[in-house]
Order: C-alpha cells, then sequence, then structure tokens
C-alpha cells in the first residue's frame, strides 16, 4: 500500500518579516500535532541549492548578476529542492515545510526584477511539475518596517541590498498572489507585536490541521 501524499507547507514574505522564527513555531507546532515533517529553504534546500544560494546572496556580485541570470539561477536550486527533498518527501506520507518556494520567484524576479510572468510560470511548469503548496501563509508588513529590522541584524546580503522601491514591488507582487489565490494564502500582518503574529500563525495552522484531521493546536 503506498503511503497518503504528505502536506507542502510553505511560508513567504519580504525582509525583516521574521520568517525564522514563524517558521521554528510552526515545525514545533506540526511535531506536537505528532505532524512527521521535513524542514527546508530557498534558495538551499541541498548541498547543489545552498552553493547556488552563496552565488545568488553575495554582496560583491551586487549588479553583477543580470535578472535572467538570478531568475534561471533560482530555478536551478528550486529543481534540485524539489526532486532531492520534496517529492520524495510528499510521496513518503511527510509533510514538508519550506521557507519560500516559486511565490517568492513571482515576487523577487517578477515584481522586482521585472521579468515577465509568463517566463515564470513556464519554468515553473517544467522544474515543479506542477507541484503546489497546500497552505502559504505570507507574512506581510511594510517596507520601511521591515527593511529597518532586517539591517539590525548584520551585514546585508545581495538582495537586501537593493533600494527600497524594489522591496515596494516585491511586496505588491506578493499581495497581488495572495489576492489572487485565497483559497491557499492565509496573510499574515507581521508588523503587529510577535506574540499577535504568532496567535494568527497557530489559529491559521489549527484550521488547517483540522481540516486534514490531524487534530487541533492548542
Amino acid at each position: 500500500m503506498s503511503a497518503t501524499r504528505g502536506k507542502f507547507i510553505t511560508l513567504e514574505g519580504g525582509e525583516g518579516a521574521g520568517k525564522s522564527t514563524v517558521l521554528n513555531t510552526l515545525r514545533e507546532l506540526l511535531a506536537a500535532a505528532g505532524v512527521d515533517v521535513v524542514v527546508t529553504r530557498e534558495p538551499g534546500g541541498t548541498p547543489a541549492g545552498e552553493a547556488i544560494r552563496g552565488v545568488l546572496l553575495d554582496p560583491a556580485l551586487r549588479g553583477g548578476i543580470a535578472p535572467e541570470t538570478e531568475l534561471l539561477l533560482m530555478f536551478a536550486a528550486r529543481a534540485q529542492l524539489v526532486r532531492e527533498t520534496v517529492a520524495p518527501a510528499l510521496a513518503a506520507g511527510r509533510w514538508v515545510l519550506s521557507d519560500r518556494f516559486t511565490d517568492a520567484s513571482y515576487a523577487y524576479q517578477g515584481g522586482g526584477r521585472g521579468q515577465p510572468l509568463e517566463r515564470i510560470a513556464g519554468l515553473e511548469r517544467w522544474v515543479a511539475e506542477g507541484l503546489q503548496p497546500d497552505l502559504t501563509l505570507l507574512l506581510d508588513l511594510p517596507v520601511g518596517i521591515g527593511l529597518a529590522r532586517a539591517r539590525g541584524r548584520g551585514p546585508a546580503d545581495r538582495i537586501e541590498l537593493e533600494a527600497q522601491d524594489f522591496f515596494e514591488r516585491v511586496r505588491e507582487a506578493y499581495r497581488a498572489r495572495a489576492a489572487s489565490q485565497p483559497a491557499r494564502f492565509r496573510v499574515v500582518d507581521a508588523s503587529q507585536p510577535l506574540d499577535a503574529v504568532l496567535e494568527r500563525v497557530r489559529g491559521v495552522l489549527a484550521e488547517f490541521l483540522a481540516a486534514q484531521g490531524s487534530g487541533v493546536v492548542s
């Protein structure tokens, strides 16, 4: 008998949205609910993907990577992640929790860099083979607040060095994507105090788990 396909949950958001904290909370809640979960990230998540991540985020390459190159590198890392980690885990009945997935390319390479959405969609069909998250939490907050938080964490990477208008386009692309797919997305106001953010996250996950018959997070 084949295992029931696992569920795929992704976390999206701009700089300083608090994804790391929320990701850790989601992992703990899923484990407490008895869910066998694999946690990964984009770009990265595999040895090859982490090497590509190093190139993509290298501040020394600021201005030295064409938008088309950035898009292809993102999908190269994603191709490896899908084949090496995500697809096998889901097929084995495990759940996958990922810090970003293809929605990030629509936001950053599409909204931010101006790459045509049909180009991204074509790469998505080829690389992800129709794989879509079952649930996506979008941590949304004003760009100025997010950048102030991010810049207090330490040296900026190549993406974080972009101007504010870049991140405004990223945010708008994320919000448009969430509005176009309300069944999958849950938008979380990440400008709130952390306790309020985590309360909302717990509520979203409890609702999702209940719908899967996997119990309720208290």
